[in-house]
């Protein structure tokens, strides 16, 4: 009897088989902080030996973190990304959702990338963090029609976004409570009360806020923000 022939066996390009080792690395980083993986880990989990890894990877660790922190960064920017249509609050509710699918599915990992508790971390993982801030950042001037933001404005903006990654590691601890439609909803309350506080005391926050305002729908997330708000305004008008 004849057997079935092997598979031919197909040597990787060396861009292909430093993808397979980065791929095996962030399948491990997303769940396991950094100082808890092992080189021996990753080229067990690629398949291969740890001297392959060390051929591509030869700082080490550390720069097999870096490269993929590197594309877990790329990967979290694409989640910033949503065309300019349709009204703004309802766009954030989009990017949110990715934003919480993307944190959800690199648990442990992005816990020890936000704490900063990782014996990995450097100079150089701080900045590749600090590059998705500010992508984030971006994108909502871009949204508010606020290119070149003031002071205020660019610190509100900063503010919510210091916020929603301490939200995203609170709800991480809870083992995802509340549900991450009820927190996406509250994180786009969060950010219009926010605009709307800083829009009494600061000219372009206002503009910004009016603009917003005019392109929400009658039963969009803002308008329903306004109508849960209305009996507290009533209780604080008596304070006039």
């Amino acid at each position: 009897m004849t057997s079935a022939a092997s598979p031919a066996y197909r040597r990787l390009s060396v861009e292909e088989r430093r993808g397979q080792l980065l791929e095996a690395a962030l399948g491990l980083f997303a769940h396991r902080a950094p100082e808890d993986v092992s080189l021996d880990d990753v080229a067990e989990a690629a398949g291969v030996s740890r001297p392959l890894v060390y051929r591509y990877f030869p700082g080490g660790k550390q720069q097999l973190y870096e490269a993929a922190l590197r594309s877990s960064a790329d990967a979290l920017n694409r989640c910033f990304d949503e065309p300019a249509e349709g009204p703004p609050t309802e766009r954030l509710g989009r990017v949110l959702d990715r934003y919480l699918a993307f944190v959800e599915g690199h648990d442990a990992g992005f816990s020890a990338l936000l704490r900063g508790g990782s014996v990995v971390a450097t100079s150089r993982t701080a900045t590749i963090v600090d590059e998705v801030r500010r992508a984030a950042a971006e994108q909502i001037f871009l949204h508010l029609g606020a290119r070149r933001p003031g002071g205020r404005l660019a610190m509100a903006v900063r503010t919510w976004i210091a916020a929603v990654e301490a939200a995203s590691l609170i709800w991480l601890d809870e083992d995802g409570r509340p549900p991450a439609g009820e927190l996406r909803a509250w994180m786009v309350d969060h950010l219009v009360a926010l605009l709307a506080a800083s829009a009494a005391s600061d000219p372009e926050t206002a503009g910004v806020v009016r603009r917003l305002l005019a392109q929400e729908r009658p039963g969009g997330p803002a308008a329903d923000l306004a109508r849960r708000l209305l009996p507290l305004a009533d209780e604080a008008a008596r304070l006039l």
